[in-house]
């Protein structure tokens, strides 16, 4: 999966190296994305200060994940799936439930990030 300018999510057959999925709904630029295939789910940052879950079958957004300030750069997943973190601009890092879609803790620490 990939995220772009074009503020879109595109999930890859990589076989024929065709996008078999486009995901429209963030209002700028895609950051970084994360796949969790057990889950059939797709997480991606954008600048437009959010995340957003996205089903992987369907292409569908289930839901917006809010409360950086700033710009999101980066996503990524706990071991078990349940945890996502994020990196934005706001020099936090988010830890988010994924269950409840909620943010538990925001960390500081970076500067200039």
């Amino acid at each position: 999966c990939s995220g772009g300018g074009d503020k879109t999510v595109r999930l890859w057959n990589g076989a024929t190296g065709t996008s078999s999925k486009i995901m429209r709904g963030h209002g700028g630029l895609v950051y970084a994305v994360v796949l969790n295939a057990v889950a059939s789910r797709v997480y991606s940052a954008s600048n437009d200060k959010s995340i957003r879950e996205w089903d992987a079958m369907s292409g569908m957004c289930l839901r917006t994940l809010q409360g950086d300030t700033d710009k999101v750069w980066s996503v990524c997943l706990s071991a078990n799936g349940k945890r996502l973190y994020s990196g934005s601009m706001d020099n936090t890092v988010g830890v988010w439930d994924l269950k409840e879609g909620s943010l538990v803790r925001q960390m500081e620490g970076h500067t200039n990030s």
